[in-house]
């Protein structure tokens, strides 16, 4: 199995560098431009990292999944400001 980068992406690069086995690289998903992992070369960083490289230094939420299909970073994780809650502030702020 291996980590997955989706559309979220935003290209900022912070992934690539840090890629124990080399399996990041720029490439394209639904025709927008944005890094995508080769599960054939994704360790998981297993053997060189307790934690997978990618989801922790990814700066974008729900950016990138883990093995299972859940996202690595979920919403709110990297604010600690709960979705119910953005959502709320965000709709706020829009109608003003």
């Amino acid at each position: 199995m291996a980590y997955e980068i989706i559309d979220n992406c935003v290209s900022c690069w912070a992934c690539e560098g840090v890629c124990p086995s080399g399996a990041i690289s720029p490439g394209t998903l639904h025709g927008k431009a944005h890094f995508v992992i080769d599960a054939k070369k994704c360790t998981e960083c297993e053997g060189d990292y307790a934690d997978a490289q990618c989801a922790s230094i990814c700066p974008i939420e729900g950016a990138i999944l883990n093995p299972l299909k859940a996202w690595a970073n979920p919403p709110g994780s990297l604010t600690g400001i709960p979705p119910e809650r953005l959502a709320a502030a965000m709709a706020e702020i829009q109608a003003r």
